[in-house]
């Protein structure tokens, strides 16, 4: 099993638009984030984990010649605006996506084209599967256990693996949801910033608390912003199993 982050950048990406600061100047293509996204392989089945704007930009760098589905963490225009280019990957067959239904509410008024009864030829040929049961579900032999997680107050989902969880824009999670997460050998999971509190979003002071709880073998922070500080520098100051992920990393399971 391999996940590999396409994109590990909050809502804005980074640089930021006219920003200056020396995360948003930085020749490190560590500090180069695009929007939050993973694709998880395993054997021969590529799962594709969120769908943002730049989902082009990152299948093309990632050289990724097909998809078997995707699944989606919730219905904010950075982790789905991408699905209209999803078309290439489904050209012989319907391509599910799997979403609550809020969010799949939100595919269908982003992109009513794709659900209409006489589509136009070339629209993405997709299929919307319910998880709002937070039921496990199976891609091409791998087992999909759907977490509900809370985003400020919109639930959302997050996701577990067999032994990998990945999990993002949560600001806070039930206990009955968290017994989920028991035993995951790697962690998955968004750190805005560094300490200054945020509304929907987890802090990496607040995510390390999580991490301590589940005692995961390995932790990767993604849904990066700039204020999260360079690179080479934040990465020095995290415990040891615990990492700033970045665009491009791929990790074994």
């Amino acid at each position: 099993m391999k996940l590999t982050f396409l994109g590990t950048g909050t809502s804005t990406g980074v640089p930021e638009l006219g920003c200056k600061c020396e995360v948003c100047t930085s020749d490190d293509p560590r500090d180069a984030r695009l929007r939050s996204s993973a694709l998880l392989t395993v054997d021969s089945t590529n799962i594709l984990i969120d769908c943002g704007p730049d989902f082009r930009a990152q299948m093309l760098r990632a050289n990724v010649a097909h998809l078997d589905a995707l699944v989606l963490t919730h219905k904010h225009y950075d982790h789905t605006a991408g699905i209209d280019d999803l078309r290439p990957y489904t050209t012989f067959r319907r391509f599910p996506i799997y979403a609550n239904d809020d969010t799949s509410e939100q595919v269908r008024s982003m992109f009513p084209y794709c659900f209409s009864e006489v589509k136009y030829p070339g629209v993405p040929n997709i299929e919307l599967c319910s998880i709002e049961d937070m039921k496990p579900f199976t891609v091409g032999g791998v087992d999909v256990v759907p977490v509900r997680v809370l985003h400020g107050k919109l639930p959302i989902v997050g996701y577990r693996f067999g032994r990998l969880a990945y999990i993002t824009d949560m600001s806070r999670i039930e206990p009955a949801e968290l017994e989920k997460l028991k035993g995951v050998e790697v962690l998955v999971v968004n750190a805005l910033r560094y300490s200054k509190p945020h509304p929907t979003h987890q802090t990496v002071l607040e995510a390390l608390r999580l991490v301590d709880y589940l005692s995961p073998r390995e932790t990767y922070f993604t849904h990066l912003m700039h204020h999260i500080g360079l690179h080479a520098k934040i990465e020095k100051c995290l415990p040891q199993g615990v990492h700033f992920a970045y665009d491009g990393l791929a990790v074994e399971v």
